[in-house]
């Protein structure tokens, strides 16, 4: 080993001025171990696998923390902590902080929905003798990864009276489970000849779920009724009724410990639930910060983000102008000063297709949270791109807290790309960045991230929130 009095002027200086990226774990073998409990902790939290279902399982935690339903016109004081609730989709959190408000906010939002397969208005029917439920595919996805895999079913229907019955059928041992079968391949000679994109066709993602006749020589559709009737004597629910409802169909696969060294989490929904696990837990943490701090779950970016619940949407900068009219602020006033973190994943490199990635400026697995001054597509289409100054401001808060951070790219640059909410937000002029971790198989019904890297996530998510320096640009 050479010592540090020994090393070279080019040694020196090659320390001093060069990047050396490398595997955490390299310099601290404990963070994994330190990590095993916030992983069991965010696999609990990947178990609820819609937007509502997070809403639901995150309000009572923060009601439980201190957390009051926020009341417009409150002039609320340093570490007083409130949330909304925005259409049962949307949760922010916010947490007081020791300056005016008008001195900036600082906000992360993360996406709770994934890809998935959404019923189709009428989705119920019969064909040979078999029941099935037609769906509609929600997101980015491969279609043929949807095929022979089991299937939970999660949403809600809302009755005519007004009430509203909760479905999830296919997560606990006990429930049945669902799938979409695919051609065999002793008959498939003219299915494997297609481009992956055309294997499956959208409209052959129909969901499998029965066999068995309603005894009944007088009924036509004898399959049909029985499931219809299992489904009204369980939720007292009607055909009628799928037209008012929400159902959808997720991967049935529970999260699991990848890997020998139990070094990696493997589950449906990663992305960008990992994100906000991190970020809920870390403002959940947070007392009495020097500046505000507010965290919002979103919807719908994996299809745009529009709609009344997606970052397109107000809902967000209206419920920060009803904190800042309190005080008289104007709310652009408070925008311009604030700074957010548009917590998403990004591409980890996967040494299975080294041709798709830029080696120099993709993200790697196990080598701490990833940073993307820009996504987009191409020539950067459809981005955010952080300004040097922001890029600088992040920088010195992960360096402060002592986080190993890496920079991302969505891969080579024409060779695909993606958008995140960034976009969506910076449009309000408010001073954007994305952070998040890398993941294997995005998109996926499987996702894999790593421990370390996702606990790392939710130390610097701490730091964000906790960091007391101004921004002065």
């Amino acid at each position: 080993m050479v010592k540090k009095d020994d090393k070279t002027k080019g040694q020196k200086l090659e320390e001093e001025l060069l990047i050396k990226s490398e595997i955490v774990g390299s310099k601290d073998d404990g963070l994994l171990e330190e990590a095993q409990g916030y992983g069991e902790e965010y696999k609990q939290f990947l178990c609820h696998k819609t937007e509502r279902e997070i809403v639901d399982y995150t309000v009572p935690i923060v009601e439980k923390l201190g957390y009051k339903k926020f009341v417009p016109g409150t002039k609320y004081k340093p570490g007083q902590k409130v949330y909304f609730v925005n259409r049962n989709k949307n949760l922010i959190t916010m947490t007081f902080g020791k300056r005016p408000l008008v001195e900036g906010v600082r906000i992360s939002v993360a996406h709770a929905d994934s890809p998935r397969l959404d019923f189709k208005p009428n989705p119920l029917f019969e064909a040979d003798d078999m029941a099935y439920f037609k769906t509609h595919y929600y997101g980015g996805i491969k279609k043929y990864q949807w095929t022979t895999i089991p299937l939970s079913l999660h949403g809600v229907v809302t009755l005519t009276n007004g009430s509203t019955v909760k479905v999830t059928i296919g997560e606990d041992d006990s429930d049945p489970s669902f799938c979409i079968t695919d051609l065999l391949i002793h008959l498939a000679y003219d299915q494997v000849q297609k481009p992956a994109a055309k294997v499956i066709d959208g409209e052959q993602l129909n969901i499998l779920i029965g066999s068995w006749p309603f005894k009944d020589d007088k009924v036509s559709q004898k399959v049909k009724l029985n499931i219809m009737n299992i489904l009204h004597e369980k939720y007292g629910i009607t055909e009628a009724d799928f037209q008012s409802a929400e159902l959808c169909a997720c991967p049935a696969y529970r999260p699991r410990d990848f890997g020998l060294d139990r070094s990696l989490i493997g589950a449906y929904g990663q992305d960008d639930k990992v994100c906000c696990f991190a970020q809920f837990k870390a403002e959940t943490e947070t007392q009495k910060p020097e500046f505000t701090s507010m965290m919002v779950f979103a919807d719908k970016e994996e299809t745009g983000s529009d709609g009344p619940t997606g970052m397109r949407s107000v809902f967000w900068r209206d419920f920060l102008e009803d904190v800042a009219s309190a005080w008289g602020y104007p709310i652009r006033h408070v925008l311009r000063n604030s700074l957010c973190l548009s917590c998403d994943v990004n591409a980890g490199v996967d040494p299975a297709w080294p041709e798709v990635f830029e080696s120099r400026n993709c993200s790697y697995i196990g080598r701490g949270p990833v940073v993307s001054k820009y996504t987009g597509s191409r020539g950067k289409y459809s981005t955010n791109d952080a300004s040097a100054e922001t890029m600088s401001y992040l920088r010195k808060i992960l360096e402060d807290a002592k986080i190993p951070w890496q920079v991302g790219e969505l891969g080579k640059i024409d060779v695909g790309g993606g958008g995140t909410i960034a976009s969506e937000i910076s449009v309000h002029n408010l001073d954007t960045i994305d952070m998040g971790v890398p993941v294997l198989s995005m998109h996926a019904p499987l996702e894999v991230t790593s421990k370390v890297d996702d606990y790392l996530l939710y130390k610097a998510m701490k730091a964000f929130f906790a960091c007391k320096d101004p921004k002065d640009f």
